[in-house]
């Protein structure tokens, strides 16, 4: 289904509560997260968000943004989902501060893939209704069960 996105979030990758006083300091937080279960370096992440992030702003609008970065030795497009204790000053298009982040990394080669991938995330981002219930969510499987059509963890 077109709303599930579990083939793309790695639910280890769902922080509810992250703290960030800017984009620099919230890039950082990423990399630190995302390096452990995906098997990169963390300044690598930070990095890439960062020279993406200088292309133009990955702020969505009503306060989400979706940074995301290709980053060399990923095998799979991987989501990472956090929801900020702050609205971070982020530079969106409709200026709202962001505290929904839904961070997504793509090994180099996987263009078209990438592509439809965010596609998706922004696509599911967009519901309003959904994004007030991200915010509302107290811990990172209820954000997982929001985002996916399973409502549970796949040990998969």
């Amino acid at each position: 289904m077109a709303t599930d996105l579990s083939d793309l979030l790695v639910p280890e990758l769902i922080v509810v509560g992250m703290t960030a006083a800017s984009k620099k300091t919230l890039f950082a937080q990423l990399g630190t997260l995302v390096a452990p279960a995906l098997g990169i370096d963390g300044r690598v992440v930070a990095e890439a968000l960062t020279t993406r992030e200088k292309e133009g702003s990955t702020g969505f609008g009503g306060g989400v943004a979706i940074p995301h970065a290709r980053i060399a030795g990923l095998r799979r497009v991987a989501l990472a989902v956090a929801r900020l204790t702050h609205p971070l000053d982020y530079g969106a298009v409709d200026d709202a501060p962001v505290d929904v982040v839904a961070a997504m990394f793509s090994p180099p080669q996987a263009g078209g893939e990438h592509l439809k991938a965010l596609a998706r995330v922004a696509r599911r981002l967009r519901d309003r209704p959904l994004v007030a219930k991200l915010r509302g969510a107290g811990s990172p499987d209820a954000i997982y069960a929001l985002l996916t059509d399973h409502g549970v963890r796949d040990a998969a």
